[in-house]
């Protein structure tokens, strides 16, 4: 598995197709159903620009797992300075976006991969990553901790006009 910086609207269509099938999967009973399937895997030329222009902003933040064959597998969108980042996230904080691999892929360390490559990226300014992941998922929650963050404050994020919960946390770096 390498880990990489984007390079093209090739990687934001496998970026995209990964954050679709992911959304799917981690957030099925816990979203409704027509959320998740207004989820892209199979993106228009559209979706690719859309995303590309979106992710040109924080080139320097978003990286992806691409395996043997070249196919993203996964990907990591991690902000910090300059870029955009939730209110929650302090000046001399990073703020992890967005990482998401395909659900075949859940296990095999590519979500560990993709943050530590990420966190390799960051500035020695950067003292913390912060992020804000839904209460119910209990996975993404597992993960987070055993990459070592901790749950220092809790959330709520709004999608189609209803609220959800949220834990935020906090890697002290």
């Amino acid at each position: 598995m390498e880990i990489r910086h984007v390079e093209g609207e090739s990687d934001v269509r496998g970026l995209i197709r990964a954050h679709g099938l992911a959304w799917r999967e981690a957030y099925e009973g816990l979203l409704p159903p027509e959320i998740l399937q207004n989820q892209p895997v199979t993106p228009t030329e559209e979706d690719v620009q859309r995303w590309y222009e979106g992710l040109r902003e924080n080139q320097e933040g978003v990286l992806v797992a691409v395996d043997d064959a070249g196919v993203v597998r996964g990907f990591i969108d991690i902000r910090w300075g300059d870029s955009e980042t939730k209110e929650f996230v302090g000046d001399d904080e990073a703020d992890l976006k967005a990482i998401y691999v395909e659900p075949d892929w859940w296990g095999r360390g590519v979500g560990t991969a993709l943050l530590e490559r990420a966190l390799e990226l960051l500035p020695e300014t950067v003292e913390a990553v912060r992020l804000e992941v839904f209460e119910e998922n209990e996975d993404a929650k597992r993960f987070y901790e055993a990459q070592g963050f901790e749950r220092t404050d809790t959330g709520e994020f709004d999608i189609a006009g209803r609220s959800y919960p949220t834990s935020i946390y906090t890697l002290f770096l």
